[in-house]
């Protein structure tokens, strides 16, 4: 683990630190947005699932409102358009997931913890797995859920941390294992596990996204 640590805090001297900061901030600046563009945020998650973030941030931008009320079948249409690799079934699940999209900020207000929350989601919305879950809270200012991707997994090899996974698919028991972990490296470098993800990302891709 020293050498994350060490890691961490070369990253935290350098430019980096003020980018992450910006992202972090931005990612706050959703507890004064509308229901709609928190769904909206909800479908970029949808879209980044076994995919690219480059790629469903692309997406994102160019079906903007349409993710509230276009119809399956032309949703389809446009995520086939922008070489998404699994059209059908991500408009699908944005298609279920409307029965959210005006009021999921009372939804999640209900839940006390970050966690509880994250499960919520994991059980209750077709699309959002655990890492789903948590990248879209954290993109919408909650700070103490992990996202871990293969990137992250990657990283944590590559450091002896963790063991070289069987399957790039998680069970939610190995994930909150891994998470766990997070918590242990987090603490000590004083981040959230929100900003402990943008940090990792970095040092494993040079990119800070979202």
């Amino acid at each position: 683990m020293k050498s994350v640590l060490n890691t961490l805090e070369k990253l935290k001297k350098e430019p980096i630190e003020k980018l992450i900061n910006t992202r972090m901030n931005e990612f706050a600046s959703f507890k004064n947005k509308s229901d709609n563009e928190i769904f909206n945020e909800m479908c970029f998650c949808f879209m980044t699932a076994n995919f690219s973030a480059h790629g469903g941030i692309k997406i994102q931008r160019e079906i903007g409102d349409g993710f509230l009320h276009l119809p399956q079948e032309d949703l389809a249409k446009r995520l086939a358009e922008l070489k998404h690799r699994f059209p059908n079934a991500r408009s699908k699940f944005v298609l279920e997931a409307r029965k959210y999209k005006d009021n999921i900020k009372q939804l999640l207000s209900g839940f006390s913890d970050d966690k509880i929350a994250r499960n919520w989601l994991a059980d209750n919305v077709k699309g959002l797995g655990m890492k789903e879950a948590s990248h879209f809270l954290r993109n919408i200012g909650y700070k103490n859920v992990a996202i871990i991707d293969f990137h992250i997994a990657d990283f944590l090899v590559k450091n002896n941390i963790i063991q070289p996974l069987k399957s790039r698919s998680l069970t939610k028991k190995k994930y909150l294992e891994i998470e766990s972990i997070l918590e242990e490296i987090a603490k000590k470098s004083s981040l959230s596990l929100g900003e402990l993800d943008l940090y990792l990302w970095y040092a494993e891709t040079g990119k800070v996204l979202k």
